[in-house]
């Protein structure tokens, strides 16, 4: 397994499957666990920036809606309602370690957009170097589809990039990346580490994510291509324990590891 000992800045993406309950309701006692592990992270020196999925549907929780809404407006809505939500959790949680976040929301325009390109990465490196941790989602309460990548998975790819980071890690509700759906075909393998993603890979990555989340596996797979393309190693892995994450960080075998294409 390629370590991650030396991974100095680190954007860990984590999604609403690991979030929340089937119900949309905040799974508090992960939560909680997730943010005392990055909260150590950050006291052993190392630099982290958070994506976090989870504002529709624990905004849908919220509101006691049925389900997430259809008509985009509503969507809307329901994202300002449960990023408000998800916000004071982390804060209050982070908090319990003495240390600060900060919210930012993006869409594919800032990042697109040269200017606003310039200012996104001038406010995250001054966050950080005031010892703030970003909480990083996608603008879903403005969200079009020609604004927004349409799931945190390419967004924290981006982020990564953005940031120069060491380390990529997708935190999701799956061991890693297997040679096909482990839910539907016993001989599917999970994959330990890749050097290159393959054709074949992108076949048996499938389509959607849950009902309750935006991505699926081929979402993450072109995250790791997009980060391991800029010399950014990247580890897909289970959230269901979010202590794994150490294991991670001390050189064990966690998930799937994407080799940096380069050396930064």
């Amino acid at each position: 397994m390629n370590s991650l000992s030396d991974a100095k800045t680190v954007v860990f993406k984590v999604g609403t499957s690991t979030l929340t309950y089937s119900n949309g309701k905040p799974n508090l006692r992960r939560m909680a666990k997730l943010v005392s592990v990055l909260s150590d992270l950050e006291n052993q020196g190392r630099e982290i920036i958070l994506v976090s999925s989870g504002a529709i549907a624990v905004g849908v929780a919220k509101m006691n809606l049925d389900g997430k809404p259809k008509e985009l407006e509503a969507i809307q809505a329901t994202a300002c309602v449960g990023q408000c939500e998800l916000m004071f959790l982390y804060d209050k949680f982070f908090s319990e370690y003495n240390h600060i976040i900060g919210q930012m929301l993006i869409t594919k325009s800032d990042i697109d957009d040269p200017e606003r390109h310039k200012n996104l990465s001038a406010s995250l490196n001054r966050m950080r170097k005031m010892g703030v941790i970003p909480i990083i989602n996608e603008n879903d309460s403005i969200a079009v589809d020609e604004i927004v990548y349409g799931d945190n998975d390419q967004l924290s790819a981006q982020v990564a990039k953005l940031v120069n980071a060491d380390a990529l890690v997708i935190i999701t509700d799956i061991d890693g990346f297997f040679t096909a759906d482990p839910s539907s075909d016993p001989e599917a393998k999970m994959l330990t580490v890749v050097d290159d993603i393959t054709s074949d890979m992108k076949s048996a990555a499938g389509g959607n994510g849950t009902s309750r989340g935006t991505g699926g596996m081929a979402t993450k797979l072109k995250a790791a291509a997009a980060a391991t393309e800029d010399g950014i190693n990247t580890v897909i892995m289970n959230g269901y324990d979010p202590e794994d994450i150490f294991k991670l960080f001390e050189g064990r075998q966690i998930g799937t590891f994407f080799k940096a294409k380069k050396n930064k």
